[in-house]
């Protein structure tokens, strides 16, 4: 389902307007995409950011540009560094009934055999790339490792099939595995009956 999302249209030059729209709590953005030309627009930080930890980042967001509405999807965003505060996103038109691609996370779920017998999981893949039409695209891919033993290893391939989505990464990526835990050596123990050598002792009569 679609997210209702306010912008507004914004100049590009000077540079100070956005410095201004970022002082007023505001990130410049951009639309481009499906029967729309490139559009400099502006958004509010808070609300923005609160309908991505709602909805996810693959939500569609209904826009209103020009007095069309026009569905989009986050392509991209930057963020300060120190601040941790968006600093621009980039929204892509989109059409509904069109299949495309976009990142999602995976998510393994489950404890696995092989962990509890004391092997030790590794995730080598932490997204992976899917495609469907916009509304039908996954927040997350839930992985069950329950059956892994020591020595498995779970791939794209091994993924079921989903009716929704397809996941278009290359079916031999390996998401996750179990190896055994390995042993650290032992320190090296004096030989029983064996004196300790005392540093600095003189062995002269």
């Amino acid at each position: 389902m679609a997210v209702s999302l306010k912008v507004e249209e914004r100049a590009t030059r000077p540079r100070s307007v956005r410095n201004q729209l970022r002082h007023e709590g505001k990130v410049p953005a951009v639309v481009n995409g499906y029967k729309v030309e490139s559009t400099p627009i502006s958004i509010d930080e808070r609300d923005f950011s609160k309908l991505l930890r709602e909805n996810g980042a693959n939500t569609v967001f209904t826009i209103e540009i020009g007095g069309k509405k026009v569905n989009t999807l986050l392509r991209g965003s930057q963020m300060d560094t120190f601040t941790h505060r968006l600093t621009h996103v980039e929204l892509l038109s989109v059409n509904l009934s069109e299949e495309t691609e976009a990142e999602t996370e995976i998510n393994l779920v489950g404890e696995s055999a092989g962990v509890k017998a004391g092997g030790v999981l590794t995730q080598t893949l932490y997204t992976v790339t899917v495609s469907a039409t916009p509304e039908k695209l996954p927040e997350g891919i839930e992985v069950d490792i329950s059956g892994l033993e020591i020595g498995e290893s779970i791939s794209i391939g091994d993924l079921p099939k989903n009716a929704d989505y397809t996941i278009v990464t290359d079916a031999e990526e390996q998401i996750a595995a179990i190896q055994e835990a390995q042993e650290l050596p032992e320190e090296d123990a004096p030989a029983e009956g064996a004196e300790p050598e005392v540093i600095g002792e003189s062995t002269e009569e």
